[in-house]
């Protein structure tokens, strides 16, 4: 079983590169490529370096014909972000002509992935966190992941309330955590009431990237950021509060400081806007929890509780 499903990886693998092939000849014309790079896939994109003529290039294609929504909300993003003053990559074309199947092309990006910078990292944060908030300035319309680059209307959820109940599914997600008793009744009580007061919002929707973290973040030599990629989970909701429950999610205290004092936001609004950000970030763990338990992952279970109940937050007695 293992051999047949490397094979089959091998020959998918193998069919995308044949893609790839086809659609830098189609947007550069008859020149075909130098060379073509299997680099990665995750669960629905192949991804692929291409060394041209023209230059250097990454093309991420997939099998699943919905991923092209995915793909052109990336570039509305991209495109918005870069026009707030936000380093991206140059994203070509994106489309499914030819082959049948989604695809996007964009220029690579000469540095490396921030996760891996050790010197600069103080300095880094602080710019992560200063185009953080130049990406938090982008008004949208509609909350999820639905907003102006689709033309489908009936997807958009007019209302941060619609988008509590419709996307992000939050009674579905209170039912997990409660049943997997990962949270004790004061503080399920205390989220339900997060969200409901968070439903009755008069604010506006704006861009938040959704993943705005060290993986995501390309740097150059002297620790300057050069790219802020991964836009698959860019999304139209409140912001900081989405933002931050992403960004600071796996950053050391000191580090969240940093990315804060970059991102620009006062110590009143930050304490103000906590309690949502953190409703999000445990909500967020619903997905994982279910699964764990339906594992009978009984030890990392319990380690989540620990996590979600607050055991691990040494600075306060919240």
């Amino acid at each position: 079983m293992t051999i047949a499903a490397s094979k089959t990886s091998k020959n998918e693998v193998q069919k995308a590169k044949e893609m790839v092939r086809t659609v830098i000849a189609h947007h550069f014309g008859s020149r075909k490529p130098r060379r073509i790079v299997y680099k990665a896939s995750g669960l629905s994109n192949f991804v692929f370096s291409v060394d041209h003529d023209e230059g250097k290039f990454v093309v991420r294609l997939s099998f699943d014909p919905t991923r092209l929504n995915s793909f052109i909300k990336e570039q509305w993003a991209h495109e918005a972000a870069r026009k707030a003053g936000v380093p991206v990559a140059e994203i070509l074309e994106v489309g499914n002509e030819f082959i049948g199947n989604p695809y996007m092309i964009s220029r690579t990006i000469d540095g490396n992935e921030a996760t891996h910078e050790t010197e600069n990292r103080t300095k880094i944060l602080k710019e992560m966190g200063h185009y953080a908030a130049l990406i938090n300035t982008i008004k949208t319309k509609g909350f999820g992941s639905s907003f102006e680059w689709s033309g489908n209307q009936l997807s958009h959820n007019e209302s941060f309330k619609d988008y509590l109940k419709n996307e992000l599914r939050v009674e579905e997600k209170l039912t997990v955590l409660e049943k997997h008793r990962v949270l004790n009744d004061t503080q399920l009580h205390r989220l339900n009431a997060i969200f409901n007061d968070a439903s009755k919002t008069s604010r506006k929707p704006h861009l938040n990237h959704g993943d705005i973290r060290l993986k995501n973040i390309i740097v150059n030599g002297k620790g300057e950021i050069q790219a802020v990629l991964d836009w698959e989970h860019a999304i139209s909701t409140l912001a900081p509060e989405w933002e931050m429950s992403l960004a600071l999610h796996d950053l050391s205290i000191d580090e969240k400081q940093d990315f804060l004092e970059g991102y620009g936001i006062s110590e009143k609004k930050l304490r103000d806007a906590k309690p949502l950000i953190s409703a999000f970030n445990i909500l967020n763990y619903a997905s994982v929890i279910d699964h764990l338990a339906q594992a009978k992952e009984k030890g990392k279970l319990e380690q989540y509780r620990t996590r979600l109940m607050g055991t691990l937050d040494l600075y306060s007695l919240a």
